[in-house]
């Protein structure tokens, strides 16, 4: 978040969980055994092709373990399908970072190569944003965000708190890297300390989108897709003296465009951003 032509549940321009693209988050194929708009016909011919969107949202809070406190608040359960993916992915990534910085001294072989960095996007890949997606009925916008996050925090994804933590005490540097607009930091900063990542958090290892104001490292400046900021900025992490040797993110967006040994997909059936 901010989350730029997010596509969502059909209610707003932002298309929140839209039809084709929730069957895909969802399970990958059509859902409920229903038919799905095909790459012929993309807008849907008949209401079959369209998943019914309170079928949808209760998937997806199944998946989650939708776990409701005494006064309405919602939260995902460590014990979810959810939870469990995410344990898998970690456990791949841990295995992956004890080899890859292995090789790596906190300096370097001779103080020469780059030092090992990773790099993680923010919501629903260190802070997970199911509790606000709740509140606000899978309808993000930016007032409601802001209001959330200045007197919220939001949970860590179940175990990266921890996985963040040991690669860093591994030796590897540790980057943020969020579409949050740069008005957001102290709240986010505030968020990731409070729920256990134990790293530097300055203005150096946490990047957030400043549109008023853009790095000159982003020829784009204020226009950059998704993927231009993001590969933008680990390029210019890695022109800064480090090898960024994994890349984790919920969105394909926060991976695609190089600049990273390796990336991790976290699963995120909420939304989607291109």
């Amino acid at each position: 978040m901010p989350r730029p032509a997010r596509f969502r549940p059909a209610l707003t321009r932002r298309a929140r969980l839209g039809a084709a693209t929730v069957a895909a988050l969802v399970t990958g194929t059509a859902v409920f055994g229903i038919g799905q708009a095909t790459a012929e016909h993309s807008v849907p011919r008949t209401d079959k092709e369209v998943p019914n969107l309170t079928q949808v949202q209760d998937k997806i809070k199944a998946y989650y373990g939708d776990t409701v406190t005494a006064d309405g608040e919602h939260y995902a359960s460590p014990h979810s399908n959810y939870a469990r993916q995410v344990r898998g992915i970690e456990t791949k990534a841990r295995s992956y970072l004890s080899k890859a910085l292995a090789q790596h001294g906190r300096t370097g072989k001779q103080g020469k190569q780059p030092k090992p960095a990773i790099v993680l996007d923010m919501d629903d890949t260190t802070l997970l944003t199911y509790n606000y997606e709740l509140q606000v009925g899978f309808h993000y916008t930016e007032e409601s965000q802001d209001k959330y996050l200045a007197h919220h925090d939001m949970d860590p994804v179940f175990g990266m708190n921890r996985l963040v933590n040991w690669a860093h005490a591994k030796g590897a540097e540790v980057f943020f890297l969020t579409g949050r607009k740069e008005a957001q930091r102290d709240w986010s900063v505030r968020n990731l300390r409070n729920v256990g990542y134990d790293v530097p958090l300055d203005a150096g290892h946490v990047y957030l989108k400043n549109k008023e104001h853009p790095p000159a490292y982003l020829p784009c400046g204020a226009t950059c897709t998704t993927v231009e900021y993001k590969s933008g900025t680990r390029k210019h992490i890695e022109s800064l003296g480090y090898r960024v040797v994994a890349n984790f993110g919920d969105q394909y967006s926060d991976l695609n465009g190089g600049a990273g040994d390796r990336t991790f997909k976290l699963p995120n059936p909420m939304y989607f951003l291109p």
